[in-house]
């Protein structure tokens, strides 16, 4: 496991591989980082499945409301909702869309963040300035690098347990 600096605001999400270690960047996207613990420390991402996943491009996940279903029909809905609570408003910067980077997914509004995220499987410069950037994994890329594609996929990996290492 990669050595945690500060467990505050670092994340472990556990998959069926293993976890992966993502530090936060509470300087660059505050907002966007007290989202992510503030669902994290409530369980709300936990057994959220990855319900877009483009192979060469990114994994996204994070929809609170819909992400859990277990049934073909619920998952085909995933990706449509967030949390409860009112979207972020961007934190554009100059941190690049690298591999491993994690951005805010968002509709065709910058201020629409909520809780759907999404990890580069690669350097995707073109997002750069338009999406937030608020974490970049650490450890356990490989895990990553092993979910399931699809669009949505026909079965769905999903976030065991998402946790903010200040609380393991």
């Amino acid at each position: 496991m990669a050595d945690i600096k500060d467990p505050e605001n670092t994340i472990i999400m556990t998959l069926k591989d293993g976890d992966v270690i993502i530090e936060l960047l509470p300087d660059v996207a505050p907002a966007h980082v007290a989202r992510m613990k503030e669902l994290a420390r409530a369980g709300k991402y936990d057994n959220v499945c990855f319900h877009r996943v483009i192979d060469g491009f990114m994994a996204q996940t994070g929809d609170v409301a819909n992400g859990n279903m277990e049934d073909n029909f619920n998952i085909g809905r995933a990706g449509t909702g967030g949390s409860d609570m009112p979207d972020v408003p961007a934190e554009f910067s100059k941190i690049p869309h690298a591999r491993g980077s994690i951005g805010a997914a968002r509709s065709q509004n910058p201020n629409s963040a909520n809780s759907q995220f999404f990890i580069n499987f690669k350097d995707n410069d073109f997002l750069n300035g338009q999406y937030t950037v608020y974490g970049q994994v650490v450890s356990g890329m490989e895990h990553v690098d092993a979910i399931t594609r699809g669009e949505p996929p026909m079965n769905p990996d999903r976030m065991i347990s998402v946790k903010v290492a200040a609380d393991v």
